[in-house]
């Protein structure tokens, strides 16, 4: 007997494209997670909301991380709101960062857009929404076609 295929069941790993963006998921989790529990522990008293802005990035980094890493209807969605969370707050802090500097003693992982990252924060989820849109479930090769 074949084992079955639900589309609740816990399915393999991301493959191809999907696995290297899983990757650079993971290296941002590890940097933006080590750069705010650093920071917590030793200077969150200098810059309290841009450290703890820091701490939620990589908290969100995390959960995309481990949903990108799956497969499935559930997955997907997770990942979409997690790669859409960080869309929203990587410009929303980038703005405020330009506009409130003085929130901004110490930079976050999203403030000014993610420039002390060279941008990849501003980046990354760009390309992880792209390709969320292009690997949803359900989605055939006649998809979008005439």
């Amino acid at each position: 007997m074949a084992p079955s295929t639900s589309p609740h069941q816990v399915s393999a790993p991301a493959k191809g494209f999907g696995r290297l963006l899983v990757v650079f998921y993971g290296v941002f989790t590890l940097s933006a997670g080590a750069r705010a529990l650093y920071q917590v522990i030793r200077k969150f008293d200098e810059a309290p909301l841009s450290i703890s802005l820091s701490a939620l990035s990589a908290l969100i980094y995390l959960v995309a991380t481990l949903a990108l890493s799956r497969r499935g209807q559930g997955a997907w969605k997770v990942s979409l709101l997690a790669v859409g969370t960080e869309m929203a707050g990587v410009l929303l802090v980038g703005i405020f960062s330009y506009l409130q500097p003085q929130h901004f003693a110490l930079a976050s992982v999203w403030s000014h857009f993610g420039s002390g990252y060279g941008y990849v924060p501003l980046v990354l989820p760009m390309i992880g929404l792209w390709w969320l849109y292009t690997a949803r479930p359900g989605k055939t090769a006649h998809d979008g076609r005439s």
